[in-house]
This record gives structure tokens, sequence and C-alpha cells, in this order.
């Protein structure tokens, strides 16, 4: 074997295996160094953090495969967060509590879809790029939900709602079951639904999928629709887990984690490819490496740049899996 053939059957392995060897690595340093990160509340605590990143990249996925990129994430999960306090603190919903409970999670969605029907419309049908269109929600998103709240943080004491966050099932956060059913049912649509079969043939050739007599604004916009709900899904777990919405703060920065995520999962930037359990995996990585940090003493500031590493790295072997 040549040299040449022998970097590139390297470079391959590393594409293939690398975010399995990663977590691996990251484990065994954590096993090692981190004090306290065998215990079950270790755990707990990282199942609940990287759960919203986990249903964020999910649907980030779906719309990275279109050849798209979703901006708005973040806002919307701080405009879902600011409603269901405003819903089921309202004095209709205290009289008739389960009314109110129901409507404080199916409103926020409701609009979550909504808006990812309004940024899905913009770049299918009047062909806006997609980072301008979500840009769109990504400015105004939050600023909605400040003007919502008057810019105030909400706390609130509501056991039922709190379940979204704090619940447990066999012993393990609810939020992580919620993560594994939406993975399972994105991973099915993708490998086995005509959606998903759609999806894919529109990122992979957007042109060559129009011809063939696929729907590609509806393919487009369902990838939207599917991302916004699934942030707005995202937004009420951080509310839920808090017992408290601060607009300012819910969803910040989320569009990174979810990018990164899904790019370190292996999803192409291109589009064409939609790796749900790859973004999960993703997902965990981000988070183990932010725990990592922090557990450690290391600024949390560091932990962007880390990302920023995670990404380029990434970046390096999606062309390792070009070559």
């Amino acid at each position: 074997m040549t040299t040449g053939a022998m970097l590139n059957f390297d470079k391959a392995r590393i594409a293939h295996y690398g975010g399995p060897i990663a977590l691996v690595a990251i484990l065994l340093f954590n096993v090692a160094i981190t004090p306290n990160f065998l215990h079950p509340q270790t755990l707990f605590v990282n199942i609940s953090q990287v759960a919203t990143i986990a249903i964020v990249a999910v649907g980030m996925t779906l719309v990275i495969a279109t050849g798209g990129i979703d901006l708005s994430v973040g806002a919307i999960m701080a405009l879902s967060g600011a409603m269901a306090p405003l819903i089921f603190l309202s004095p209709y919903a205290e009289a008739y509590p389960t009314i109110g409970l129901t409507a404080a999670i199916g409103v926020p969605i409701l609009v979550a879809f909504a808006c990812g029907l309004f940024n899905g419309v913009l770049v299918s049908v009047f062909n806006v790029q997609p980072i301008v269109a979500t840009l769109i929600f990504f400015i105004s998103g939050r600023g909605i939900a400040l003007v919502l709240t008057n810019g105030n943080l909400q706390t609130f004491t509501n056991p039922a709602f709190s379940y979204l966050g704090t619940g447990k099932i066999l012993g393990l956060p609810f939020q992580g079951w919620l993560v594994a059913i939406i993975a399972i049912a994105a991973w099915w649509m993708v490998a086995h639904s005509t959606y998903g079969r759609q999806l894919l043939a529109v990122g992979g050739n957007e042109r060559a999928a129009r011809l063939s007599g696929v729907p590609v604004r509806k393919v487009k916009i369902g990838a939207y629709v599917i991302c916004a709900g699934l942030s707005g899904l995202a937004g009420l777990i951080v509310v839920a887990i808090n017992s408290a919405s601060d607009a300012a703060r819910i969803g910040n920065l989320m569009e990174l984690d979810a990018i990164a995520a899904a790019v370190v999962g292996g999803t192409l930037l291109q589009g064409g490819r939609a790796p749900i359990f790859g973004a999960i995996l993703g997902a965990v990585i981000i988070q183990l490496v932010k725990y990592t940090l922090l557990a450690n003493g290391v600024a949390d500031e560091v932990a962007l740049i880390a990302k920023a590493a995670i990404i380029i790295l990434a970046v390096y072997v999606q062309q390792a899996r070009r070559e």
C-alpha cells in the first residue's frame, strides 16, 4: 500500500469512527480526572443538560439535510419558554388547571410551528437564503419574548409542568426518554418514510429532485416546521427544569450548539445526509466537553473556543468523508 493510500485509509477511518472515539476519550479523561464523574447525580445533570441540545440538534439535522440552516432555534426556545408561564399562571388556567396545563404546552409549540412555517415559506417560496430568512426570527423572536414578559424573570411553582424538566421514569430523567423517542421517530422518518427519502433527495440534488416530481417546497417547509417545533419543546423543558423563565437567557447560543452537534454527528453542510443518532452523539460530545471544562475549573468562555475547535475538526472529518 502506497503512502498516499495509507493516508487516505487513515482519514477514512477517522471520518467513520471519529465521533465514537472522541466520546470514549472524553469519558476516560473524566473518569480519571473529574471528581465524582461516575456519581449518578452527574449522569442525571448531564442528561438534563444534553436533552435540549439533542432535541434541537435533531431538528437542525433535518434542516441542514435540505441544504439549509436555521439560526432562529434559540429565539424560538425563548419565545416558547416565555409563553408557557404566562398561560398557566393566568386566572383562567388557575381555575381550570388541566386545560391551563394543556394550553401551556400546546400553544407555545403551535406558535413555534408557525415560526417554522414562516421560515420555510421564506426559504422555499420566496427563495430567500436560509441564513437570511432565519435571521429574522433570530433577531425578533427573543425581542417578542422580552416584550411579552416585560423583560422580567418569571418564577413559578407548578409540579405538573415542571415534570417536563424534573420528572423521572425508571430512575432516569423524563427528558432523556423524550430524546430517545424523538430520535427513534426522526430516524424512522428519514430511513423508512417517503418524506425522508424526499428530504435527502432535495438536499442531495434539488434540481434533480424537482425534475423527479419531489414537492421540494413542501419538503423544505416541513423541515423548518419540525425544527421549530422541536425548538419550542426544548424551550419548555428549559423553563420546566428551572421553574423560571428568563427570555433573555433561554436558548442563548443554542444555534451554535445545535449546528455543532449536527456537524460533529456527520451531517453534511451541503445537504443530502441526516444521521439522526449521529446528531445525538454530537450533542453528547458537546455537552461533555462543556461539563469537563466547567467541572475542572475552566472558565465558561473557554467552552466557546472549545466548541469552535470541535466544529473545525468536524469540518476536517467531513472533507475526509468526501475524499
